[in-house]
């Protein structure tokens, strides 16, 4: 999405590129892209867990398909158009980075506004089964590349998930989490509207913010590749780590977790593999995304093992996670002074 960028471009060209008003400009993106995030999953975190309620679907159900689903738009949209356009190196490292920041930073930080409880089936399954597709990643692409062939792979393990969630739906198991009553103005196509328009803005937000803060951050003269793994990289989580703070807060804990845990699956299942389907060549997969893969999976394996006891995420375990991502980003600091690049 190109929307904030191709405004700011106009209004540079307009007034000649004057970089007062280029600083004010994008201090006021940044402001209405948080603004945008936040009502947008405010209303979006609203209209799916009262259609959860309308249609007796479990939240948790909600949480990783719709909720999943539309806070990936960002991840998806750069993915899949990048390998359209036979860029589809981007598409791993994206599915990648972004999965570790999720698991990571997103749900650490909801961590630390409330106690994110961790349900039974997320614990048994769902998330052994986000370790096992981030292992069939890494696998596939200790070759160099993503072939069609893998693409089909993931698709077929995209489609066994599908099934888990109408088996998981039917069982009709019962959220533990405390909604608002439903009223009668609650209707399910006034719902469908909130969580449209509430998608729209989060995108929307997340594609302003990123503008905004990369334009100030190249104003101040800040090494690009810095921008890159900080800004945008995060700003593409921005409507992950909104919407599961949002529903922690709000008291839906199994759309703040069913989010990040579905969204992590269709990154890797979905987004690779249409990308894969698309791309006119292999996707590239770099000997450097090995190292990223394996923390991709250390970082699942890590919430494995911080739920598995108390069955939830408290401010102790976010801070751990938090933690370990610093530790991360350390090392993407010096990679280049440790590799002699």
């Amino acid at each position: 999405m190109d929307i904030s960028a191709s405004l700011l471009g106009f209004i540079q060209n307009a007034t000649g590129n004057n970089v007062v008003i280029t600083v004010i400009l994008s201090v006021l993106l940044v402001v209405l892209g948080f603004i945008l995030l936040i009502k947008g999953a405010d209303m979006f975190v609203d209209g799916a867990s009262k259609v959860a309620q309308k249609l007796k679907v479990p939240l948790i159900v909600i949480g990783l398909t719709i909720v999943a689903f539309g806070t990936s738009a960002p991840e998806a949209a750069i993915s899949i158009t990048s390998a359209c356009k036979n860029e589809a190196g981007i598409a791993v490292g994206n599915v990648i980075g972004s999965n570790i920041m999720n698991i990571l930073v997103i749900l650490g930080i909801s961590a630390l506004f409330a106690a994110v409880p961790v349900k039974k089936t997320t614990f048994k399954y769902e998330i052994p089964f986000t370790v096992i597709i981030t292992v069939v990643l890494l696998l596939l692409g200790l070759d160099g590349e993503i072939t069609f062939f893998d693409a089909i792979i993931l698709l077929i393990f995209f489609a066994a998930f599908f099934a888990y969630l109408i088996i998981l739906s039917k069982k009709g198991d019962s959220s533990s989490d405390e909604v608002e009553p439903l009223t009668e103005k609650d209707t399910v196509p006034k719902m469908i509207l909130f969580i449209i328009l509430g998608l729209i803005a989060i995108v929307l937000g997340s594609d302003f913010t990123v503008t905004g803060a990369s334009e100030i951050a190249a104003l101040l003269n800040v090494d690009s590749r810095i921008i890159g793994l900080t800004i945008v990289a995060f700003g593409t989580s921005l409507p992950e780590l909104v919407t599961s703070v949002t529903a922690a807060k709000k008291g839906c804990t199994d759309i703040a977790i069913g989010n990040i845990i579905g969204s992590n699956i269709f990154n890797i299942l979905f987004v690779v593999g249409i990308s894969g389907l698309v791309s006119p060549s292999p996707i590239a997969f770099r000997s450097d995304f090995i190292i990223d893969g394996i923390i991709a999976i250390v970082s699942v394996v890590l919430l494995f093992v911080l739920v598995a006891k108390n069955k939830k995420l408290g401010k102790g375990s976010g801070i751990i996670m938090l933690s370990c991502y610093a530790a991360y980003f350390v090392y993407l600091l010096l990679q280049p002074v440790i590799l002699g690049v």
